[in-house]
């Protein structure tokens, strides 16, 4: 073979092998975390399952599994998570007290929380809960604070229902023990307590807020300015996950009791309880701040000044243009 032939091959050869570099999207790395058995970030778990990530030329590290909130937030805040799916009121309470640098960029969820009392319980409301102990999985997360909006609707004061912190997973054994009179969980903690026989719930949070916020897709801020497109990718991937679990329902209960270990009866009944959807609710993040500002969880006077820079809903609504 002539050396000029040999050089054209070898030409010929690299040509093709950086047409199928550049048809092959980068593979860049996004560290995410999320909550611990919690159903309603099954798009993110729908998203892994299902490629939907790496479609988008993602290469997915799940840096953090975390069993509430806050616990989240203090991986944003060492420098440990580029994105998360984390519950709004602890997002919110961290950003505004400057123990992290986030933004929200899609919803994950409405509704799907709800109060619990042992399903030998007398009570039958909300009112009924004083004087009496309800475990929350922490202070500021969203579950704390749709049992403080309850305990007001039913016009008790806040310090005539005691509260202690316990993990969503330690609840139900709480519970049947008596050692608590109820808890406030995400699901499928309280479908759970009702498939085992030990619980009924009392209330559920769309009865306490319809439709609030819930769950919503956070970006470090750091990140969001360093890679858009990476994070405009998830979000595409995101809203994939979402739309399919609301059109495959079956196939995503699977998908939610390979995650959480729970039985399918407890999984469905969960789902059930939970508006899968990643439009944004400006107006239901305005009334945390509000509220998480009267309980003095923050300090935040311009509720609407402080919505616009903690939401970004550009990089949703270009992922959602069709």
């Amino acid at each position: 073979m002539s050396l000029r032939k040999l050089s054209l091959i070898l030409l010929l050869g690299g040509l093709l092998l950086s047409m199928g570099a550049a048809a092959a999207p980068a593979q860049d790395t996004v560290r995410i975390g999320y909550l611990q058995a919690d159903i309603h970030q099954l798009a993110c778990w729908v998203a892994l399952e299902k490629g939907f990530y790496k479609e988008q030329g993602l290469k997915v590290e799940v840096a953090g599994i975390f069993r509430a909130g806050p616990e989240e937030m203090s991986a944003f805040a060492a420098g440990a998570l580029d994105m998360g799916y984390v519950g709004e009121a602890p997002a919110t309470v961290a950003v505004a007290n400057r123990a992290a640098k986030v933004t929200v960029v899609a919803q994950v969820n409405t509704e799907g929380s709800a109060i619990v009392v042992h399903k030998n319980s007398p009570l039958n409301k909300v009112a009924g809960l004083k004087g009496r102990t309800v475990a929350v999985p922490g202070h500021s997360t969203v579950q704390d604070f749709l049992l403080k909006k309850a305990i007001s609707q039913a016009g008790l004061p806040l310090n005539q229902v005691k509260t202690m912190v316990l993990k969503p997973p330690e609840m139900i054994g709480a519970l049947r023990g008596k050692q608590i009179d109820g808890f406030v969980a995400w699901e499928p903690y309280p479908a759970k307590a009702v498939t085992m026989g030990v619980g009924r719930v009392l209330i559920s949070s769309a009865k306490i807020w319809p439709q609030h916020p819930c769950c919503v897709l956070v970006a470090d801020n750091a990140f969001l300015a360093a890679h858009p497109k990476r994070v405009a990718r998830m979000v595409a991937a995101h809203v994939k996950a979402t739309d399919f679990i609301n059109k495959h329902p079956a196939e995503a209960l699977k998908i939610g009791m390979r995650y959480t270990g729970m039985d399918r009866q407890t999984v469905k009944l969960a789902m059930a309880n939970v508006n899968y959807t990643y439009r944004l609710s400006l107006a239901g993040e305005k009334e945390y701040v509000q509220f998480l500002d009267k309980l003095g969880y923050i300090k935040v006077p311009d509720a609407d000044a402080f919505v616009s820079r903690f939401i970004d809903a550009g990089i949703l609504k270009k992922a959602t243009a069709r």
